[in-house]
């Protein structure tokens, strides 16, 4: 890819994990990636570096996504590192910075119901609203829901109703940006074998089994699964695929 037709994709939540595979993924497709992360800068450093393995250049920022009054700051340092990348706007935003709380519907407390919110919807609403005027025309949101938002597995009901409205917010967001040509997409991924929500679902083998068994094709997801779709959806190759849900689980509970 050339430096005049250079993409340059904003992933939240970068250092590990899905956020992880979906900078290299990214990278791969040719794209500069820059990411955030929360509290581990050496991990970040580390994903930057193997991002730099891949010819592509890479950035990284801090940010809590659940701060909604530190946005304006990002957004300066934002506007600092595309500088440093010989750029000015991003093309693409993957929203995937997040946590999981796993409580059942009669325990869940309202301080962990506010952070879910916080992170998951406010944060994604209006960091989005803030990213705005640094995205190009063109370019494409991508937000991360889950397939709790399809099927229920009771203790998750807090964090299964934001990832709900994340993807009635991803139409909107459609519907409102098309005039910029800026696509919304939503990506779904099944459970996943990270350290997401504790590891429960890489660490439990009896969970681990019992989700494999409803998945069509046998086995929870991996990292490196989820990544390649996000990767195809910050490129041209799906430009006509817009407003839509992907879920990638394998075919779970179908």
């Amino acid at each position: 890819m050339s430096n005049d037709q250079r993409k340059i994709a904003l992933v939240t939540g970068g250092s590990r994990g899905l956020g992880k595979n979906m900078a290299l993924a990214l990278a791969e497709k040719g794209l500069d990636v820059i990411f955030t992360y929360h509290h581990n800068a050496q991990d970040a450093q580390d994903v930057a570096a193997a991002i730099a393995n891949t010819g592509r250049k890479a950035a990284t920022l801090q940010l809590n996504v659940g701060d909604v009054k530190s946005f304006d700051d990002f957004s300066s340092r934002l506007h600092a590192a595309l500088r440093q990348l010989g750029a000015d706007k991003i093309d693409y935003l993957v929203n995937n910075a997040g946590i999981g709380i796993h409580v059942p519907f009669t325990d869940t407390t309202e301080a962990q119901f506010d952070e879910l919110m916080d992170i998951h919807l406010k944060g994604t609403f209006f960091f989005t609203q803030k990213m705005l005027p640094l995205m190009a025309d063109g370019g494409g949101i991508i937000n991360l829901s889950s397939g709790l938002a399809r099927f229920s597995i009771p203790g998750y009901s807090a964090y299964g109703a934001m990832k709900g409205a994340i993807e009635t917010l991803t139409r909107y967001m459609a519907k409102e940006l098309g005039a910029r040509g800026i696509r919304a997409n939503v990506v779904a991924p099944g459970p996943i074998e990270t350290d997401f929500g504790g590891g429960a679902v890489r660490d439990n083998k009896e969970m681990n089994g019992f989700l494999a068994g409803q998945t069509a094709l046998g086995r929870v997801g991996q990292a490196n699964d989820i990544g390649s779709v996000v990767a195809f959806l910050c490129s041209d190759e799906s430009k006509w695929v817009n407003a839509q849900r992907i879920e990638a689980s394998g075919g779970i509970f179908l």
